[in-house]
């Protein structure tokens, strides 16, 4: 078995293996844990719980209206990087077929241009966002090995994936190797860090906006 056979074969079917078992285990956690109920009466006028859920979650999808200094480039650079992987991820052709492969789905790709652009301005993002957390004394002071492991299983990807459609690694088959080796890290690593926020973010705006809204809190 040579490296690429390895790669696309035990590596990936263990790393998929990992982040199934770990992403429903983490949600299946903070989904059953027992909550203590809000015995008070809801306010007037409050919508019913999973439409205010639901509302929040939608809400806190867009920016704020007037962010300022620090907190404007950490607004528009996070929108940047999380928009550049989902047009890496959902609209490169190959990435596309292996989609289909697992699922049986597929779509019209974008052009190879258009991916490239939104590969080099995705890592130059993500460069941005290490170097806001290694200058700025708050961030830095904050950050957990979490944040570092997070942020490298995320870029390796990226940078792999350029190598590969570049061809600046010969042979093809060990560049590509390395790219889905690296997938398979972020696979592994995805429910135990912080990239599991994916899918917790969505059922903790849902509880917040819930609660918020019984207490009849204007959002």
């Amino acid at each position: 078995m040579d490296l690429l056979d390895f790669a696309r074969g035990p590596a990936l079917q263990f790393a998929a293996g990992v982040f199934c078992f770990g992403v429903a285990w983490r949600l299946a956690v903070l989904i059953f844990t027992p909550q203590a109920r809000d015995l008070t009466p809801a306010r007037k006028g409050a919508l019913p719980g999973p439409v205010a859920g639901a509302r929040e979650v939608f809400r806190r999808m867009w920016p704020e209206m007037h962010p300022t200094g620090s907190n404007m480039f950490t607004t528009i650079n996070g929108y940047v990087f999380h928009l550049g992987l989902a047009i890496i991820v959902f609209g490169f052709a190959p990435h596309i077929q292996v989609i289909k492969s697992f699922f049986g789905i597929s779509w019209i790709s974008l052009p190879p241009v258009f991916i490239h652009v939104a590969g080099g301005i995705t890592m130059a993002s993500l460069l941005a966002a290490l170097v806001k957390r290694l200058t700025s004394p708050v961030l830095k002071l904050l950050s957990t090995a979490d944040d570092y492991i997070t942020w490298a299983v995320t870029f390796a990807p990226l940078v792999t994936g350029y190598i590969l459609v570049g061809r600046l690694i010969q042979p093809y088959n060990t560049a590509l190797a390395l790219h889905i080796l690296s997938f398979a890290v972020l696979l592994i690593w995805f429910p135990f860090g912080k990239l599991m926020h994916a899918f917790i973010v969505f059922l903790s705006r849902a509880r917040t906006g819930a609660h918020l809204n019984h207490r009849g809190a204007q959002l």
